[in-house]
């Protein structure tokens, strides 16, 4: 449940996105099961990939252990596409952020399976962690593959690219750094692309839609889609 900022606080008026005021969630916390093995990566990986929330700017030359260009994923889900970009772009850092137990404990599980040490995770509310522990212009780029799309027109103002979100992610590319967002809903995506469009401070990097970057791999779930003749639309924006 939201809670309501002490009566005498003061917003930060210097961003662009005030996470204390009350907002609808994007996301409903599920419990989930744990499987044995996700159980194990916790208890054995997570000290060592996981980083905690915290109210305060994230070194990521401290947090990764070396100076690297970073990209944040948004949603990490199970991690097979976090992985598998994280293993073809070993010279960048991959900052990880997934609300649920059962997707950290299985990403943590690829980790070790593909020795990958150019990602970190944190289980937490994304919107909060760009907005307290992300430094402005300190990331090479941001991926948003399949948010939930509240596809029930009563639930849309759940989605999570809105414009004082971009807004706040926008603050946080450096200049030439870009969002990626993917969804196979396409209403969603027009929303998408009309609300990335209207960001002063990104250019689309395609006239409407984007072709599918190499990196992002198409997962099972969207082959099947695919087959059953569904859309699938990329947008990659440029922060100016």
């Amino acid at each position: 449940m939201n809670q309501a900022p002490p009566r005498n606080s003061v917003p930060d008026r210097s961003l662009p996105y005030d996470p204390t005021e009350r907002r609808i969630r994007s996301f409903v916390t599920r419990m989930g099961r744990l499987s044995d093995g996700q159980a194990r990566a916790l208890e054995t990986l997570a000290p060592h990939f996981c980083i905690p929330y915290e109210k305060s700017t994230a070194d990521f030359s401290k947090v990764f252990d070396r100076t690297a260009p970073t990209i944040l994923e948004i949603g990490t889900g199970m991690g097979e596409t976090t992985a598998h970009i994280a293993g073809l772009m070993t010279d960048i850092n991959f900052l990880g952020v997934e609300v649920h137990t059962p997707g950290i404990g299985s990403l943590l599980k690829l980790i070790h399976e593909h020795s990958l040490q150019n990602l970190r995770l944190i289980q937490h509310d994304a919107v909060e962690v760009v907005t307290h522990m992300v430094a402005p212009a300190s990331l090479a780029g941001v991926h948003i593959f399949f948010p939930d799309p509240w596809h029930k027109a009563r639930h849309q103002k759940r989605r999570l690219i809105q414009t004082p979100f971009v807004e706040l992610l926008a603050s946080r590319i450096s200049a030439g750094g870009y969002i990626h967002c993917a969804t196979d809903w396409e209403n969603y995506a027009e929303q998408m692309l009309e609300v990335l469009s209207s960001s002063p401070s990104l250019i689309n990097t395609a006239a409407n839609f984007a072709e599918r970057p190499s990196y992002r791999p198409i997962t099972k779930f969207e082959r099947r889609g695919l087959r059953l003749g569904h859309g699938v639309w990329d947008l990659v924006f440029r922060r100016r």
